[in-house]
């Protein structure tokens, strides 16, 4: 008996809280829609602070008001994990209300709403490039700014998922046997990133990948891919003379010496 007398309290409450906010909803009140906004907004109720303020905020445009709305708009979004949306009103924010003193802020927020965006390595990385573009407009943007070091902290950490990825890409295409692909994959990992934390691996897998593609080559092609693996290997041992690597590095140039060896006889 007692907890169906709960249950229809709690129930009557619900349809009286949802009545409430339709009423105010659909009220086409302006003051009474903005004061309603920003109280959800306050409790921390961001579907329906978010809807009132939708509603708001033609209401206000040209006024005093307007900036807050917006802002408190944005961030509903973000609080609702809506990142691809508040990275757009975050930035939509910054380009309207250009000298306001949210500016920096909003910019902020817009790139960081990408890094939350930012996938694991092994999936498309494009929110992390975008990321890694507003962090450092940013950056350049607000140099003085108390959120520099933060912003340059995210954009290493964002790097290093970008070089985790390239890494991936072209082992994958090495596991394959789709060598040129994976040298291809491995220059272009070295030129983005030449201070990479598996640049060793890299240049051995590149080496690799080059030889491998040597041997499978036609013969007037011989010649040239196997100077190629020649080479890579020569500054191999020179970037990495001390390297775990060294062992089958070695045997791969000796192999190369004696191919070389026959096309040149």
């Amino acid at each position: 008996m007692k907890k169906s007398v709960l249950f229809i309290l709690v129930t009557f409450m619900l349809i009286a809280c949802k009545s409430e906010f339709e009423r105010v909803r659909t009220s086409n009140d302006p003051e009474l829609l903005y004061k309603k906004a920003l109280e959800f907004y306050d409790d921390e109720d961001w579907v329906k602070a978010q809807t009132l303020l939708e509603l708001s905020i033609p209401n206000y445009r040209g006024k005093a008001e307007a900036e807050e709305l917006f802002l408190k708009f944005a961030y509903t979004h973000y609080y609702n994990n809506e990142f691809i949306l508040s990275a757009h009103y975050f930035k939509s924010f910054a380009s309207t209300f250009y000298n306001s003193d949210k500016k920096e802020e909003a910019e902020f927020q817009s790139a960081y709403s990408n890094y939350r965006l930012s996938p694991n390595p092994r999936l498309d990385q494009t929110y992390t490039e975008k990321a890694i573009e507003g962090l450092q407009i940013f950056v350049n943007t607000f140099p003085r700014s108390e959120r520099v070091d933060e912003c340059n902290q995210l954009i290493d950490e964002l790097r290093v998922k970008l070089e985790k990825k390239a890494l991936q890409q072209g082992e994958l295409y090495y596991n394959i046997g789709q060598y040129e692909a994976a040298v291809k994959s491995f220059s272009n990992m070295l030129n983005d990133f030449p201070d990479a934390e598996q640049a060793e691996k890299v240049r051995y897998l590149m080496l690799k990948a080059t030889y491998e593609f040597a041997k499978k080559s036609i013969f007037d092609k011989k010649l040239e891919r196997f100077e190629e693996a020649d080479v890579l290997y020569n500054k191999f041992i020179k970037k990495h003379p001390a390297s775990e690597y060294r062992n089958e590095v070695k045997d791969i140039h000796s192999n190369t010496v004696e191919e070389l060896k026959k096309l040149k006889a």
